[in-house]
């Protein structure tokens, strides 16, 4: 299954690339987890460069981000985004129907069906957790919201006294 999910990511590429937000990182073709900490590192520092100026970072990690996607509007989104509805089909199918099940040694857990989220380890998770939040835009001119799937981090630059 790990390689149709890499062919489906492949396309799902191919398709919302140009459109999702600049400041977005992950699977993003020429772009790294590098670039996104050396674009930060930029702004902060030539916005630092003039006088009378302090900066705000805030890292944020969501916990079990991937798992609390909701695939409805997950489904909303990608249509949104130009994915043909075939495609968002089968990644709703996937995310309901695709049992899940836990081996340790020789033994298999029940197979178990997800109802939010998608299945751990999955080769698509970081992408459609991306497509899921791309619309999480700043609406203020001095802060960017650097991602790297589900890291965040809002940089506010700032003049004036703090």
């Amino acid at each position: 299954m790990k390689c149709f999910e890499r062919l489906v990511l492949q396309f799902l590429k191919s398709i919302v690339d140009p459109l999702l937000d600049q400041f977005q990182f992950a699977y993003r073709n020429n772009r790294s987890v590098d670039d996104a900490v050396a674009l930060g590192l930029f702004y902060v520092l030539q916005h630092l460069d003039s006088p009378n100026t302090y900066a705000r970072i805030l890292f944020v990690g969501f916990s079990s981000a991937f798992n609390t996607m909701i695939q409805s509007k997950l489904f909303v989104k990608t249509q949104n985004l130009g994915v043909p509805q075939s495609m968002c089909l089968w990644i709703l199918d996937f995310l309901l129907n695709t049992p899940q099940v836990v081996k340790i040694g020789d033994n298999l857990s029940s197979p178990v069906t997800i109802s939010t989220g998608t299945p751990q380890g999955c080769v698509l998770s970081p992408m459609l957790y991306s497509l899921f939040t791309h619309d999480c835009l700043s609406c203020n001119v001095r802060t960017k919201i650097l991602t790297f799937a589900d890291d965040t981090t809002l940089l506010n630059l700032n003049i004036g006294i703090k």
